[in-house]
C-alpha cells in the first residue's frame, strides 16, 4: 500500500476494504456527507464522526465554512483519519483541506459510502429515542441488504408521541 503519510496537498486514496482495515486498526472515520445523508446510514467503522463538508441550500451546494474549525475541535493534528463521503469526491476535497491545515495522516476512502454498501460491509443507522427527558442514540448494526426494511431485527422499535419533536444527538 506504500506510505499513508500525507504531504503538501496529496492525500492517499484507498479502496473501502483497505479503509475498513485502517479503521479496524484504530483510525478515526470522518464522514463528510450532509446530515441528511448520514442519518440514512453510515459505515460501521468504529469511531465515526459526521462533519459535513458541504451543505445543500436553495442556492445549491455551499461549503461548510466551519469545517476545519469543527475538525480541529474533534481531532488532534496527529490523529489518523479516514475521510469518507458518498462516492469519494467530497472526502478527497475535505482531506486536502485537512492536510493543508497540518494533518499528516489523512486517507481518502475511494468509492465512498456507495462502495462500502456495494461491498456488503456493515452499516449503522442512528435512531433517536427519548428516555426520561434525556435523548440518547441507539444504533443498530445491519447488513446493507436490510437497510431499506422498516425495522431491522437488532433494532429497538421506536414509537414517538405525536407531540414530541425529534432532537438531534451528537
Amino acid at each position: 500500500m506504500g506510505s499513508l503519510e500525507s504531504s503538501g496537498t496529496e492525500v492517499a486514496t484507498v479502496d473501502v476494504l483497505a479503509a475498513k482495515d485502517l479503521v479496524d486498526s484504530g483510525y478515526f472515520y470522518l464522514d463528510v456527507r450532509t446530515e441528511e445523508e448520514f442519518k440514512n446510514g453510515y459505515p460501521d467503522a468504529g469511531k465515526v464522526l459526521n462533519i459535513p463538508y458541504l451543505f445543500i441550500t436553495p442556492q445549491g451546494r455551499v461549503k461548510n465554512l466551519q469545517f476545519l474549525e469543527q475538525a480541529l475541535c474533534a481531532y488532534g493534528i496527529k490523529d489518523k483519519i479516514v475521510v469518507g463521503c458518498r462516492s469519494g469526491v467530497r472526502s478527497l476535497d475535505a482531506g486536502i483541506d485537512l492536510v493543508k491545515a497540518g494533518y499528516k495522516q489523512v486517507i481518502n476512502m475511494g468509492g465512498g459510502y456507495l462502495s462500502w454498501v456495494e461491498h456488503g460491509l456493515p452499516v449503522k443507522k442512528p435512531v433517536v429515542v427519548k428516555e426520561e427527558g434525556q435523548a440518547k442514540e441507539v444504533v443498530s448494526v445491519q447488513k446493507p441488504s436490510e437497510a431499506g426494511k422498516e425495522q431491522k431485527k437488532n433494532e429497538l422499535p421506536v414509537e414517538k408521541p405525536a407531540n414530541e419533536v425529534e432532537e438531534q444527538v451528537f
